[in-house]
């Protein structure tokens, strides 16, 4: 080969090889630049500017920018689109929006649960599911609150702590008014108003008496266990009842149309437990300390449906042990043990990131 040509194909060779370098090192600079991004440089040390679980340590309260004048054209007081969401994104920046409230009859397709045993799932409890959900026929809120463009929830608890606020008259303003278990409104509304929009609850925690279902809400249903899922087949169909294998005693009836039932999507209770709060992942499986409260789990399906998210009636002070547990009866703090099931402290961490960075509204402010 002449001097010439070898000096040609020698310098394509270079050109080929640096370029491929540039591009290495442009890739590399990009992931560090991603990396550094989530550290802080202290001395020579690198500190991850997120907890264990994924959170800002540094809780920052700021919209991003597009966000900022989105909501600058809104007049006062109204209903920010997207606002909970985009808020919980800038603490957790791995958080996606787009999780359905309530399993439809394309369940299967929700990869992140399918292969989860309950309560982190419904593996095993497909065919059940299937049968259930072809006589509710609905899975959504209800037409007039799927339309809204913009949605108001709180999630109202059952703390000692709503007692003597007066807050009924601005739950009731609210798009959806989520009440969990047992907790009555009647006799409280003034405290706790008079609106349900659903009532989440397990076979344990049903209200028991026909009576005491207020009219129009919805009944939905949270599984801890696959038995749950049988028990709710029987409530749907009215079937016979299904009374063993429960910690405690469980409703024999539900008065509630199929149209009105719901199933939660359990994606909501495996986030909460080992997403937001950490709690012991025990291979998947229920276990000790590994299942949120109720509670939790029904304000983490608000963050991903509703645009705005408020609470009342959350927290509990251990320091006050002669006060109220529940708002509607005479049980105190101090009642509270040590449970198998909930890890109040860890979850407790949880929720004041969403108060402290303005993600929910906290009305009674107990947490």
């Amino acid at each position: 080969m002449k001097p010439r040509n070898k000096l040609i194909v020698l310098c394509l060779v270079l050109v080929v090889t640096f370029s491929y370098t540039c591009k290495k090192l442009l890739v590399h600079i990009l992931v560090q630049e991603t990396q550094v991004q989530s550290d802080i440089i202290v001395g020579q040390k690198i500190v991850s500017a997120f907890d264990e679980q994924g959170f800002l340590l540094q809780l920052d309260t700021r919209l991003p920018p597009e966000f900022e004048s989105k909501y600058r054209n809104l007049s006062d007081g109204a209903c920010r689109p997207e606002y909970a969401a985009a808020k919980m994104a800038t603490i957790y920046p791995k958080f996606r929006k787009l999780m359905p409230m309530f399993l439809d009859t394309d369940f299967r397709r929700l990869a992140k649960v399918n292969n989860w045993l309950p309560p982190f799932g419904f593996r095993t409890q497909e065919r059940v599911i299937e049968k259930i959900l072809s006589a509710t026929r609905f899975y959504g809120l209800h037409k007039d609150l799927d339309n809204l463009s913009c949605k108001r929830c709180i999630i109202v608890g059952n703390g000692g702590i709503l007692s003597k606020k007066s807050l009924g008259s601005r739950i009731d303003q609210y798009d959806v008014v989520v009440r969990l278990n047992q907790a009555p409104v009647s006799g409280y509304s003034k405290d706790v108003g008079t609106k349900t929009t659903m009532r989440i609850t397990y076979p344990e925690g049903a209200i028991q008496k026909t009576e005491d279902y207020e009219k129009d809400s919805l009944f939905v249903f949270s599984a801890f266990k696959p038995l749950d899922f049988k028990w709710l087949k029987h409530m749907v169909f009215k079937d016979g009842r299904v009374t063993e294998g429960f910690w405690k005693s469980v409703a024999d009836k539900v008065p509630r149309k199929p149209s009105e039932i719901r199933i939660l999507n359990p994606y909501f209770i495996q986030e909460a437990a080992f997403q937001f709060i950490g709690l012991p992942f025990n291979n998947g499986l229920m276990g000790k300390g590994n299942i949120p409260t109720l509670g939790t789990v029904a304000i983490t399906m608000a963050l991903h449906n509703c645009d705005e998210v408020a609470v009342a009636g959350f927290g509990y002070d251990m320091n006050a042990p002669n006060a109220p547990l529940h708002y509607y009866e005479d049980v105190k703090m101090s009642a509270i043990k040590e449970s198998w099931t909930h890890n109040v402290h860890k979850e407790k961490e949880f929720l004041r990131k969403l108060v402290k960075a303005k993600v929910i509204t906290d009305l009674t402010n107990g947490i």
